[in-house]
């Protein structure tokens, strides 16, 4: 199934954390955060301005992003959990940062 966003919404996927800390001692799943960090894996064509012009979004899939602790709505789409969001919802992209690590 292919997943189109519309307006400004996004499609993330969140990024990995270690599942070790630095002291080598592992986390469990159950204790661990869901992290804030995520690729951007579709984009909407844009919200509409007062004039029923597009404004254009300004991120890309493939982008690397920061978002809030609590925005979004998360989703499962073909077995793989995924986040929509408005595009003003994420605080900012990440430059120079490693692509995701595919989950084994």
């Amino acid at each position: 199934m292919k997943f189109h966003p519309l307006a400004d919404r996004v499609v993330i996927k969140r990024v990995k954390e270690e599942t070790k800390s630095s002291g080598g001692i592992i986390i469990p799943d159950t204790a661990q955060e869901k992290p804030q960090e995520g690729e951007v894996v579709a984009v909407g064509p844009g919200a509409r301005d007062e004039k029923g012009e597009r404004i254009k979004p300004e991120v890309k899939a493939g982008d690397r992003i920061l978002f809030g602790k609590w925005s979004g709505t998360e989703i499962k789409v073909d077995g793989e959990e995924l986040l929509i969001m408005k595009e003003s919802d994420i605080m900012g992209v990440l430059e120079g940062k490693p692509a995701v690590k595919k989950a084994a």
